[in-house]
């Protein structure tokens, strides 16, 4: 059965491994903007919200990162990382440009994260805007995929759950 999200109301085909609430979070690997490698396993033992957007270079998508950037920061014990496809010195630019200090990295190279979550764009290869909270133990608590791309997700009901962990 095919997947979909939509972009501007035409239907784009979600592809990879659907996961869901309760489930192990699978592995990842990607790319930080100064090229180093981190995977779910260099959080072991932390709570994890991954903002997963289609590009830095979008007005949602940064408004995302923004937001997501200044609000976790008041939930203690909560990291945060940002997921996209954009190449790793782009997303070091936009930190720069946007003054944003968060961990950001790129699923460009083997799409691990958009293949083991379920949210690679099949038309585009990018990353459908989406949330997933990680607790500490490594189990997905809170998963949102948007349905229509050039909307915002539930800020305040993913990060209601982030204060519960």
């Amino acid at each position: 059965m095919d997947r979909k999200v939509t972009f501007k109301g035409n239907p784009l085909t979600l592809v990879g491994r659907e996961v869901h609430v309760g489930e192990n979070a699978p592995e990842f690997k990607v790319t930080t903007n100064d090229m180093q490698e981190i995977t779910l396993g260099d959080f072991r033992g932390k709570n994890l919200l991954v903002s997963v957007v289609t590009s830095l270079d979008t007005s949602v998508c940064e408004e995302q990162t923004k937001r997501f950037n200044q609000q976790t920061t008041q939930i203690p014990g909560v990291e945060l990382l940002t997921v996209s496809m954009d190449l790793p010195f782009a997303q070091g630019r936009f930190c720069i440009a946007k003054d944003v200090s968060i961990k950001v990295a790129s699923d460009h190279r083997d799409a691990s994260f958009g293949l083991n979550y379920g949210v690679l764009l099949k038309e585009w290869r990018l990353l459908a805007r989406s949330i997933f909270l990680i607790d500490k133990n490594g189990k997905i608590v809170y998963k949102e995929i948007v349905p229509e791309i050039t909307t915002h997700p539930n800020y305040e009901l993913a990060l209601e759950e982030a204060k519960k962990l």
